[in-house]
């Protein structure tokens, strides 16, 4: 089995992108973003989740992060993507919205039951001062080449916002 993509260092600070099922744009609902959000918060105050930099876009997010002491940051992040996935899905059954409910909901739908995310995470260890800067540049770029907005901290749901001295919707550590 490969080593390329596994978390091999439980002090380590990991650049790590997960996509969701087919790559389907789920995330330019607001109401999913902000169950990605709250998840996040969540284990932050609960699991030992330490964010240095993150991004929701339309259908990926990314993050830099690492797991204090007490936490391994492979279980922190099976955890957020089971109930993210449970608490996602779940909102797109409950919706009142029958268009996101038939273009939605089939993509996730497995003979298992539902998987909302694709299974990796290509997590990588990021070793240095000049990487780690790099990551961060690319995160909080990532809406600008999209489009979404003309610099990085006009979008909310990431950490560009922080660094640019406001506060934004998570705690994070800045480097």
């Amino acid at each position: 089995m490969s080593r390329k993509y596994k978390f091999h260092n439980p002090n380590g600070i990991y650049f790590v992108s997960f996509a969701v099922r087919d790559w389907i744009e789920v995330f330019i609902h607001e109401d999913y973003k902000e169950i990605i959000v709250e998840n996040l918060a969540f284990c932050q105050k609960n699991k030992g989740l330490e964010i240095f930099a993150w991004c929701i876009m339309t259908n990926h997010v990314h993050l830099l992060i690492r797991a204090k002491e007490e936490a391994l940051l492979q279980n922190i992040l099976r955890d957020f993507k089971k109930f993210s996935s449970k608490a996602i899905t779940n909102a797109i059954q409950n919706s009142n919205d029958e268009k996101n409910i038939k273009v939605l909901l089939p993509h996730f739908i497995t003979p298992d039951g539902y998987r909302f995310w694709h299974a990796d995470n290509h997590p990588i260890e990021v070793w240095s001062n000049a990487v780690i800067k790099q990551k961060i540049n690319y995160i909080h770029q990532n809406p600008v080449k999209k489009g979404l907005v003309l610099m990085p901290e006009h979008y909310l749901y990431s950490s560009a916002v922080d660094y640019a001295g406001k506060k934004g919707l998570l705690d994070i550590i800045l480097i």
